[in-house]
């Protein structure tokens, strides 16, 4: 087995509060010059292996590496078959041969942590049933772009604690910010992803509680995020969700009673009408698509990071 002294990004909790500084420092560089003259990983590659569908993971890696002077190779699930038509193990020891770094989107979690394992290069994790890393380092830079570096920061996180939570979880433990969460019952983020974000916390200073209000969670925050009620392979069950998260629909009501200057986030893509409304999305204190903007940045200064590209 190979791997082991290879630097992974499978989880937020791969990282050190020092390296979240180092990476919000130098996204906010790559944001202020999106193209760096010296093309610090000119010659470098990432192969790309996506067993979902992708807008914002696939285009932002791509133009990521495109803008450091790299190049990225896009393989579609037919193409690959992980686990099916190749074992995982397999194929990254192969790949591991020909680029430099490899994004997996997968379902399984346990599939990016044994391609982990297995691959000579580093691995990030672009999405999983679990996890969802580069969406929750972005999230802790567009928060830090429009409310400033301060600890004083407030985010209530309004809907299912899935993926998404998850990784803002320990982002914000890590940032020593406050998040509060708001969950329908039955629908909380995993214990052990908040035994987690609790232990990084003790170490920030970061404060973290679960409510089962949106009122409670949403009065006087600086940030409201909202994510879709119904994730990718759970649209079987659409229409339970739908009851569940009756009341937790981020609207211009719940809204008002965060502050004033308070911004709103959404990973997208969203279900509007849903779980967030036009008004609201589309509203002046929307951050949403500057957050989807973000992504690009936060995961070129991520690739620096991995493949030693300056920083």
């Amino acid at each position: 087995m190979v791997g082991a002294r290879t630097r992974h990004f499978t989880s937020l909790a791969d990282l050190e509060p020092d390296d979240l500084e180092r990476l919000l420092a130098d996204a906010a560089s790559l944001k202020r010059h999106p193209v760096p003259e010296d093309a610090p990983l000119r010659g470098r590659s990432i192969a790309m292996i996506f067993e979902k569908p992708s807008l914002r993971t696939r285009l932002s890696f791509e133009m990521a590496m495109v803008h450091l002077g790299g190049h990225a190779a896009y393989l579609a699930p037919a193409e690959v078959g992980l686990g099916r038509r190749e074992s995982v193990a397999d194929v990254a020891r192969v790949v591991g041969r020909y680029v430099d770094a490899v994004v997996l989107r997968t379902f399984a979690h346990e599939t990016i942590e044994e391609f982990a394992r297995w691959s000579p290069v580093p691995v990030v994790n672009g999405l999983s049933d679990v996890s969802h890393p580069c969406q929750g380092l972005t999230d802790v830079f567009t928060i830090r772009q429009r409310k400033g570096p301060g600890r004083d920061v407030t985010v209530a996180y309004i809907g299912d604690g899935n993926n998404v939570c998850h990784s803002l979880l320990l982002g914000i433990a890590l940032a020593g910010q406050t998040l509060r969460i708001a969950t329908p019952a039955g629908f909380e983020p995993q214990p052990r992803f908040r035994e987690r974000a609790d232990a990084i916390a003790r170490r920030t200073g970061a404060h973290i509680e679960l409510v089962g209000d949106p009122r409670a969670a949403v009065r006087a925050a600086d940030v409201v995020y909202t994510d879709v009620w119904t994730s990718m392979g759970q649209e079987q069950e659409y229409e339970r969700r739908r009851r569940a998260f009756q009341g937790f629909q981020l609207n211009a009501e719940l809204l008002a009673l965060a502050r004033p200057d308070a911004i709103v986030m959404h990973d997208l893509p969203a279900h509007r009408g849903e779980e967030i409304t036009d008004d609201v999305i589309d509203g002046p204190q929307s951050a949403v698509f500057d957050q989807a903007e973000d992504r690009l940045h936060a995961q070129k200064a991520l690739l620096r990071w991995l493949l030693g590209g300056g920083g």
